[in-house]
């Protein structure tokens, strides 16, 4: 028994180890969000002390001395302080606050109880600590598995299993990534990558992770649900979607791309499969299982990213030096097969790839791609020299200003590639009007009233109906 004990404790202390490598902090992940606000709330708390009094004040009480605890006169340090409402009744508000936990959230009564008897029984209202925050968040059901239920599995993948369950705390429906821990080496890099990076995105643009349980089989992750991705959607929609649709969803893309980017996070695997949508319309990003956090001293990274169709042609052709422009490629990959209903380049191997976008974009020179001829892995391949297509032949329905939009996307030169900032500020969503660009990083694009999806002309039903998944679900999930 002891030494089962041990073998445990010895595992949390390796993934802790490993966890830390990659996180700055490893405290919970509401942690780092509620401190100011707990100061705050204290702050409040302790401008209303008043010295040897219980509950509320009266208006016409006179000042009461302090009882001498000793005979003798009383210095002013040693007068007993009570707070004003220490005998008042916790509401969900305060607890939330004190927490900063949602507010649909059904706290257990005996947490409560708790919460109130811990109130009493300290005058001061003290900043909860690090340990006191992580053991409240545990008591009140957070990272304990027993805190949801699993509805059904949603998909499988190389190294996680999806489950579509449900929070007993907000009655919610979660997305549930279990993460297969190996014996001897416990979390995979690709979900403590991830981790590290989701738990500061707060972004109404990016999926939210909710909560970490870690036990000594597995890492569970628990995602905000969505019914669909955008490869489904375009699916349900006879892959004819109204083209003010693909405006909206695009711009959503560039916006939660735009705040990693601004972050110096590169996404690296965008697709239609890793961007959610849910019943409102609202596009997330999801899977940043091959994210990473682009630092200044470390210029080289594996080019064994990006889903091959949606892969720009600098990293098929071996490049390791990149930054954001290597998301822009797969973003105006992504419009073309929004506005087409079909992929732009669906290569099955790199040779293939690179030959399809070389037919359609024209064989790269020196002037459309500088140092392009003294790319070895380009001169072996021998391409033919294929000049470059209007666009607008190809993608009918798209507009001038689209056309020009998916042309910045996909240029060659990576340094005259478009930002997601840039690209966010385009002619081509004049049409939202300008308060879309005022929102706050958490609202939603739907909050604007202007701001409105259409019926798309292949769907048979309404838009904001949930979107079931089908039986081909995707084998990536966030």
């Amino acid at each position: 028994m002891e030494s089962q004990l041990l073998s445990i404790m010895n595992k949390m202390k390796n993934f802790k180890r490993r966890f830390s490598l990659s996180v700055p902090r490893t405290e919970t992940i509401e942690e780092n969000e509620f401190t100011e606000q707990i100061n705050q709330l204290n702050i409040r708390h302790t401008q209303g002390l008043t010295p040897d009094r219980l509950g509320p004040p009266s208006h016409d009480a006179s000042p009461v001395s302090p009882e001498p605890t000793t005979p003798g006169a009383q210095s002013p340090s040693h007068l007993h302080y009570h707070s004003k409402a220490q005998h008042r009744r916790f509401s969900m508000e305060d607890v939330s606050k004190r927490m900063s936990l949602p507010m649909d959230i059904r706290l257990p009564p005996e947490f409560l109880k708790k919460l109130q008897m811990e109130n009493e029984n300290s005058p001061l209202c003290k900043p909860l600590s690090r340990m006191s925050r992580r053991a409240s968040l545990s008591d009140i059901g957070f990272g304990k598995l027993e805190t949801y239920v699993k509805l059904g599995k949603l998909g499988e993948g190389t190294y996680a299993t999806v489950f579509k369950g449900r929070s007993k705390l907000t009655e919610n429906l979660v997305a549930l990534k279990e993460i297969r821990l190996e014996h001897d080496e416990g979390a995979p890099c690709t979900a403590i990558r991830e981790v590290s990076l989701l738990k500061n995105l707060k972004h109404a643009n990016i999926v939210t992770l909710h909560d970490i349980i870690h036990t000594d089989r597995c890492l569970t992750l628990v995602f905000e649900y969505l019914d669909s991705d955008l490869k489904q959607y375009l699916d349900n929609c006879g892959n004819l979607m109204s083209m003010h649709n693909v405006k909206i969803f695009m711009f959503q893309l560039l916006r939660g791309l735009s705040y990693c980017h601004k972050r110096k996070i590169l996404h690296r695997d965008l697709k239609p499969q890793n961007l959610l949508i849910n019943d409102k319309g609202e596009l997330k990003l999801a899977d940043f299982g091959l994210a990473r956090a682009k630092s200044v001293p470390t210029k080289t990274y594996s080019n064994e990213v990006v889903t091959l169709w949606y892969r720009p042609p600098d990293v098929l052709l071996g490049s390791t030096e990149y930054s954001t422009p290597i998301d822009m490629w797969g973003v105006g990959c992504i419009l073309y097969e929004m506005a087409t209903g079909r992929p732009m380049f669906p290569g099955a191997t790199v040779k293939e790839e690179l030959h399809l976008i070389f037919r359609l974009m024209g064989t790269p020179t020196e002037e459309t791609w500088p140092g392009i001829s003294s790319n070895e892995e380009f001169m072996s391949y021998l391409f033919p020299q294929y000049r470059p297509q209007a666009l607008i032949n190809h993608v009918p329905r798209l507009d001038t200003e689209g056309i020009d939009l998916l042309s910045a996307l996909l240029l060659y030169d990576t340094r005259s590639r478009l930002s997601s900032e840039t690209a966010l500020r385009h002619p081509y969503f004049l049409s939202l009007g300008d308060n879309i660009h005022n929102l706050a990083d958490t609202a939603s694009v739907f909050s604007l009233r202007e701001v409105q999806l259409q019926k798309d002309p292949g769907h048979r039903s309404s838009v904001f109906q949930p979107l079931g998944r089908g039986k081909n679900r995707r084998q990536s999930i966030f």
